[in-house]
């Protein structure tokens, strides 16, 4: 098992519940942490066999471009994005630090810290389910459908909803 780690990317971004934060922006913090069986061929010193954490600077500097109201959110789309990108990761943790937030006292930092096992994947593909980079977010909101539950929707119909899925 592997460990790759991206710590303390820094970012200046439009996120936060009241539209004063989303107008002056913030300073934030971006640890990410993959776990992987790194294959043989990646001793080879091969990057196509590893994760290339340029790529992963990306995802969360894409990420951070798009102002929210919740970093929950954008941890979200930073982890949907390192699995969508990386085929076969035993894990992905993402944390996200708000330095300075707005409260009525001193406060260092405000902090989330979310894994991969808050979405379900497609049965089939084994993609995300929760599609965040997409306009709206993702198709089941729409149709009033607890993402968490979809695993166990497509488990008892045999097909897949994952409308990104190759396999449909």
């Amino acid at each position: 098992m592997a460990m790759i780690a991206l710590e303390g990317m820094r970012f200046h971004a439009y996120h936060g519940f009241y539209n004063e934060e989303r107008k002056i922006g913030g300073n934030y913090v971006v640890d990410v942490y993959i776990e992987m069986h790194l294959p043989r061929a990646a001793f080879k010193d091969d990057l196509f066999k590893t994760v290339n954490y340029e790529t992963v600077h990306f995802i969360c500097k894409s990420a951070m471009k798009k102002p929210t109201k919740l970093i929950e959110t954008v941890a979200a789309r930073i982890i949907v994005g390192i699995k969508k990108q990386f085929g076969k990761l035993d894990s992905v943790k993402v944390r996200i630090k708000k330095e300075n937030p707005p409260l009525s006292g001193e406060v260092g930092c405000a902090m989330v810290e979310l894994d991969d096992d808050f979405a379900p994947t497609c049965n089939r593909c084994k993609k995300p389910l929760v599609c965040f980079d997409k306009p709206g977010g993702c198709w089941c909101i729409d149709k009033n459908i607890d993402s968490r539950q979809l695993s166990n929707y497509q488990s008892q119909f045999f097909k897949c909803k994952c409308n990104d899925c190759p396999l449909n």
